[in-house]
């Protein structure tokens, strides 16, 4: 039950939220997030009562393991979701305000924002992606976040925590809590983990194995597991899985959000049906007509989820188009650029693009790919011959194309 002032604070944020749509300013998710938590700070817990929550965190990946999530438990019944990525305390407020019969929720949560958001709402499950190196300048180091979410899930004991054990941090993060759901939902970025997270030791590895040399501390067997075919559960659970989504990664996502519905009694062929179903998220993976050209739009946004965006691209196409911003939701310090490999172009033509289009040509020409200067991602894209082409960009460069050709 909302209390009298729980309720005043929604309907000014209501009203804030008509005025930035009427007056052209945005959505006004967040301005009416924003009013309501200003008038009454306990509005995220009072939202959140009478729910069974599922919260999904990490680096790469929250908002289409969200939009997965959400998927799956709709086959139990009404979601709240914050479907469009605005992940800290306003666009959840905004979120469970706009759905406030559903009694399940699939909420995306930024990293460092989980152990007050979870002290708020309780959540039933709580989903631990992976944790990598993001705009340092502005996040923070990563060993301090894995530690924060240790922290934060200790207090939450009774909650499911459905856990990559491919991710030596969230593994870490996970570890002491006694109600585990231990998914192997990959991950080939090992680049932030070569220490153990716990006793400074050295993480050897040995295939998908790894352990820390210097505690007992170590890849935890995986109770749900995939492959090319199937998605695979506890008592030999295998089921066909074929998703609308491409790439290994979602095929991990698509498996923690499985495993995180089947905890809140979801059905399990039931929720790989839903998720199988998700093709689009906010404007992710979707082929649009730009020209002459078709264009997949991919987002990436530091090391490892370039890395993973890379492996999906096909180098077959008219060209690639990879566009980099550097600005305050990028991070500004774009020496990651160095991190990431781009030396598998081969004969693919490539077209360095955005506002520090310059730095990554250079980086491309030190990794001895073959590539053309166009500063504009429409004009970098117009610049290929006819045919289909694969877009990359980082978080604006996004935003602004996907700006231009909606």
């Amino acid at each position: 039950m909302l209390t009298l002032r729980g309720r005043a604070a929604l309907a000014a944020g209501s009203t804030a939220r008509w005025a930035s749509r009427v007056t052209g300013r945005g959505a006004g998710a967040m301005i009416g997030g924003l009013v309501a938590m200003t008038l009454d700070r306990s509005i995220l817990g009072q939202l959140g009562q009478g729910r069974r929550s599922v919260v999904v965190t990490g680096t790469n990946g929250k908002s289409t393991t969200t939009r997965m999530t959400a998927a799956a438990l709709a086959t139990l019944g009404p979601v709240a979701s914050n479907s469009e990525g605005a992940n800290m305390d306003a666009g959840l407020v905004a979120a469970l305000a706009g759905a406030r019969d559903a009694t399940l929720a699939a909420l995306e949560v930024d990293e460092m924002h989980v152990p007050h958001v979870s002290d708020a709402v309780s959540p039933s499950v709580i989903v631990l992606l992976n944790l990598s190196r993001d705009q340092l300048d502005r996040v923070g180091e990563i060993n301090h976040i894995e530690r924060t979410l240790r922290g934060g899930l200790a207090r939450h004991p009774d909650a499911v925590i459905v856990a990559n054990c491919d991710d030596v941090l969230m593994t870490s993060a996970a570890y002491d809590s006694p109600n585990v759901v231990w998914v192997a939902a990959g991950g080939s970025w090992a680049g932030d983990s070569v220490s153990c997270p716990r006793s400074g030791e050295i993480i050897e590895r040995n295939g998908r194995d790894w352990y820390s040399t210097g505690s007992d501390f170590k890849r935890p067997s995986p109770q749900w597991w995939f492959d090319d075919t199937h998605i695979h559960g506890p008592d030999g659970l295998a089921l066909p899985m074929t998703l609308a989504l491409p790439g290994a990664v979602n095929r991990g996502n698509a498996t923690q959000a499985v495993a995180a519905a089947v905890a809140l009694g979801a059905d399990p062929a039931a929720a790989v049906a839903a998720v199988s179903g998700v093709d689009e998220v906010a404007g992710r993976y979707r082929t649009v007509q730009i020209g002459t050209h078709t264009a997949r739009i991919l987002l990436a946004k530091n090391p490892a989820g370039w890395q993973e965006a890379l492996s999906m691209v096909d180098k077959h196409g008219a060209g690639v188009v990879i566009s980099v911003n550097g600005q305050v939701p990028d991070g500004e310090d774009l020496s990651w650029l160095w991190d990431v490999r781009f030396e598998h172009f081969d004969d693919t033509q490539v077209v360095a693009a955005g506002e520090r289009g310059t730095d990554l040509a250079v980086r491309l020409g030190y990794a001895g790919v073959e590539h053309s200067l166009v500063h504009d991602t429409i004009a970098a894209i117009d610049s290929c011959p006819p045919g289909h082409v694969e877009v990359i960009a980082n978080y604006t460069a996004f935003l602004q194309l996907n700006r231009r050709i909606s």
